[in-house]
């Protein structure tokens, strides 16, 4: 699986990936120290995580359309260096409306990055293509559990901003290692979308139409919308509800991405093994079971059994996503792929100011239980999910 080169590939993609998503989600774990200093309630403090992921779910499309047309290796790197400039714009600058600007524009840079691991991952690794997004998503968790727990101790002894500057070199070298291992292009010369004509898209919108897209479609719309509101409030909800005290909410919230690190790859191969229809619903099984239940743990002990069954959310990905890449063809899977995240991630991206908002007016415990069902129809329509 590693051979030719493919091993080194594997490991500058999912570096940049432990990077990039990592430093995203030590926002979460930063709301306490930007509602203290920008003077936000829970709904602003919502509105500022669906500014990042309304600005990461843009910039997909463009990062796909850029993947086909000018290779996917080179919007890997192009994606890590706007990341780091963005970055240092959150850092430096002083005003809640400036921060917010430069949230979406570190959301649009890291955007840049989600469709072209996929599809270099799918044109690298065609035969073990769900270990491989498995591998890459799990060091994605890794940079989950570290980065946020970082970020916090940082913002406890120092400043929220500091953790922002360190991470400006760490995507410039990390960008640098991706110039180095990555090929430029690792798709076929032809591309669909190299000039666009009424053809083009009547071609684009008949892929779209197919029933594994958009049955597809409609699952990781509710999935994602719940892995939105979950892991943008879980820290908060564990000090403001539960009260635990803020590193022992950081803590649990770094031990649930940590045990991504095992689920992912593991819901990857058995993706590669029975595909989405048998695999999905046991995994959305288990999120649903956890989400209804977290509103009635109390204590330490019961909320990490909780956390470790809440871990199951990061196994969906590794179902969902490649099943989406591989079902569309050669010359457009940038394309089509960046169109559905587009797609799915603006509408999911409401599912943050819309749970602050639920969450401000004292609704934190039933907006789980919502979640929950959102669960539930997800896998009621996983029945009509064709294999591949």
């Amino acid at each position: 699986m590693l051979s030719e080169g493919r091993g080194k590939i594997l490991f500058a993609v999912a570096a940049g990936w432990f990077l990039s998503i990592g430093v995203r989600l030590a926002y979460p774990v930063l709301l306490p120290f930007l509602q203290s200093d920008l003077g936000l309630g829970l709904t602003g403090a919502g509105v500022l995580l669906s500014v990042l992921w309304l600005a990461y779910a843009l910039g997909q499309l463009p990062g796909g359309v850029l993947s086909d047309r000018i290779g996917e290796g080179n919007v890997l790197v192009a994606s890590t260096l706007v990341s780091a400039v963005a970055l240092g714009a959150v850092a430096a600058v002083d005003s809640a409306p400036l921060v917010f600007v430069a949230t979406a524009a570190f959301g649009f840079g890291t955007a840049l990055y989600g469709v072209a691991r996929f599809t270099i991952l799918s044109d690298v690794f065609p035969e073990h293509e769900g270990a491989a997004i498995g591998i890459t998503l799990a060091a994605g968790e890794v940079g989950n559990a570290v980065l946020p727990l970082a970020a916090g101790a940082i913002a406890t002894t120092l400043a929220w901003q500091y953790g922002f500057w360190l991470s400006v070199p760490a995507f410039g070298l990390t960008a640098l290692l991706l110039w180095y291992a990555v090929p430029g292009r690792t798709s076929g010369e032809t591309s669909a979308v190299d000039a666009i004509s009424r053809d083009t898209l009547q071609y684009v919108a008949s892929q779209l139409r197919r029933r594994p897209i958009v049955v597809v479609t409609a699952v990781q719309i509710l999935t994602y919308s719940v892995w939105q509101a979950f892991t943008g409030f879980y820290p908060t909800y564990l000090i403001e509800v539960k009260e635990l005290s803020a590193p022992v909410a950081t803590g649990l919230f770094s031990a649930f991405f940590a045990l991504g690190i095992v689920v992912q790859p593991l819901t990857g191969g058995v993706y590669d093994r029975i595909g989405a229809r048998r695999s999905l619903p046991v995994v959305l099984g288990i999120v649903a079971v956890a989400l209804a239940a977290l509103p009635f743990l109390e204590g330490f002990w019961p909320l990490v059994a909780g956390t470790v069954l809440l871990s199951s959310i990061l196994g969906y990905g590794t179902i969902t996503l490649p099943y989406m890449t591989a079902a569309f063809p050669q010359d457009m899977k940038g394309t089509g792929l960046g169109f559905l995240r587009t797609f799915y991630m603006t509408i999911g991206a409401a599912s943050p100011v819309l749970f602050g908002a639920f969450a401000e007016r004292g609704f934190f415990d039933e907006g789980y239980l919502v979640l929950a069902g959102l669960v539930v129809v997800a896998i009621v329509l996983t029945w009509w999910l064709p294999e591949l």
